[in-house]
């Protein structure tokens, strides 16, 4: 019977998490028995090509040294397979492909990035289409599920949102959500998150005398301000 293969090809927008399922699935093989180590190795681009003739077969040859017995990493894989001349990603493709091969029953190789550009990626030569023929997509999050990915954020870091700024902070998901204005999924919520925390600390900060609830609330005009670190947040109607 032949062996199935199980490297993958992640396709999806930024902050969808890709790079978390990754390293669960490394896990997973790991106690399944078909990796030896079960570790993740995460690169890209960057740190698998060099700017020399003959180097990036070195550089790439390290990084594959490093997974083996786990899970490679590739995000924004596209970037390897550049057409512009003179250019050496093709080099890093050709020696992961090599160790595909040579190291079969205890490397898997994850590639990842933007949907058209992985299809683009992986049909841009023979040996990247017959090894990587399983695909996982993942969709952008709804305004709702972002809305719980902030909320468990304020419940670890022991912040709380009334009523109205709840509401608020809802709207803003929802118009960012709508509008596709590439808030980033689970990446932008975080980032939203933490400005609102710096916020709320430049608020507090003007303060005399500061209470333990109002250290621990987030206010709307907090969120206000977060948001508008989006460059085409606008207040909701």
């Amino acid at each position: 019977m032949e062996d199935l293969s199980l490297h993958l090809v992640f396709s999806g927008n930024p902050g969808t998490g890709k790079t978390m399922i990754a390293r669960l699935m490394s896990r997973i093989y790991k106690v399944l028995g078909i990796l030896s180590k079960g570790h993740l190795v995460e690169t890209d681009r960057s740190g698998l090509v060099a700017g020399f003739v003959g180097q990036t077969a070195i550089k790439t040859s390290e990084v594959i040294q490093k997974a083996l017995g786990g899970v490679l990493f590739i995000d924004e894989a596209y970037a390897l397979t550049s057409a512009t001349e003179n250019d050496y990603g093709q080099e890093s493709v050709n020696t992961i492909l090599k160790a595909m091969e040579d190291n079969r029953d205890d490397l898997i190789v994850i590639v990842a990035g933007y949907p058209a550009l992985m299809q683009r990626f992986v049909k841009s030569n023979p040996g990247l289409e017959s090894r990587f023929n399983r695909f996982l997509f993942f969709a952008d999050y709804s305004a709702g599920e972002m809305l719980d990915i902030f909320d468990m954020r304020c419940r670890k870091s022991g912040y709380k949102l009334d009523e109205e700024t709840h509401k608020l902070l809802e709207s803003y998901l929802r118009k960012f959500s709508e509008n596709n204005l590439n808030f980033g999924n689970a990446r932008g919520v975080r980032n939203l998150f933490e400005r609102a925390v710096s916020a709320q600390a430049n608020r507090l900060a003007k303060q005399q005398n500061v209470s333990k609830d109002e250290l621990m609330l987030l206010t709307a005009e907090d969120i206000r301000i977060a948001a508008g670190g989006e460059k085409q947040a606008e207040k909701p109607q």
